[in-house]
């Protein structure tokens, strides 16, 4: 069996306390939600480049809003298929346990064998892969997330947003979509540096 590590409270501490700074700071710029429901400002779009221009402009400004529609469409997806929960809690454990928060300074021993972090990194991202694309949990991911992301695309084709200053905005370096990767990279990068004896 795997020894057991101690995660580091430092490291993990820093961690929720960026993701926790994050989303906070996402959640500042979420939209009123009567402001999403607006049936006064839906209409049918002309054509398919004025719909994709729609789409273009609320995507930029109903972004948190519809990253947490999304969401939910997955966390409702996923509470009603039990199994497919249990394998991503497991999956995200392993990484958690295993890789991001174990002390660099000890390995990760299993069955008497030692492996090394750059073998640990290998084996979870193919643990990874063999989940999300060749089992039935990653189609029932890939299809919750299409669901959510058509709804989200009708939406944004039918409702008129008029504000001229949104096609200066860059969705992706704001909100919801810009913590994910930056706390997570700058919590590996702190709780465990490339072994280069690996």
């Amino acid at each position: 069996t795997a020894t057991t590590q101690p995660i580091t409270t430092p490291a993990f501490r820093s961690f929720i306390s960026r993701l926790s700074s994050s989303i906070r700071h996402g959640f500042s710029q979420r939209r009123p939600w009567s402001e999403l429901v607006d049936r006064t400002s839906m209409t049918r779009p002309e054509s398919l480049t004025e719909a994709y221009s729609r789409i273009r402009k609320n995507l930029a400004y109903f972004r948190v809003n519809y990253l947490t529609f999304i969401s939910l469409v997955l966390a409702f997806s996923l509470l009603s298929h039990p199994i497919s929960l249990l394998v991503l809690l497991s999956l995200l454990a392993a990484w958690t346990f295993l890789y991001f928060f174990r002390p660099s300074n000890q390995p990760l021993v299993i069955l008497g064998r030692t492996f090394s972090d750059r073998e640990t990194l290998i084996g979870l991202s193919l643990l990874t892969v063999v989940v999300v694309f060749l089992t039935t949990v990653g189609s029932f991911l890939i299809s919750a997330l299409m669901l959510g992301f058509a709804i989200v695309c009708t939406h944004g084709a039918f409702r008129v947003q008029e504000d001229p200053f949104l096609d200066d905005q860059d969705p992706a370096n704001s909100g919801f979509l810009s913590f994910p990767g930056s706390s997570a990279s700058s919590a590996a990068a702190h709780v465990r540096p490339l072994d280069s004896n690996a």
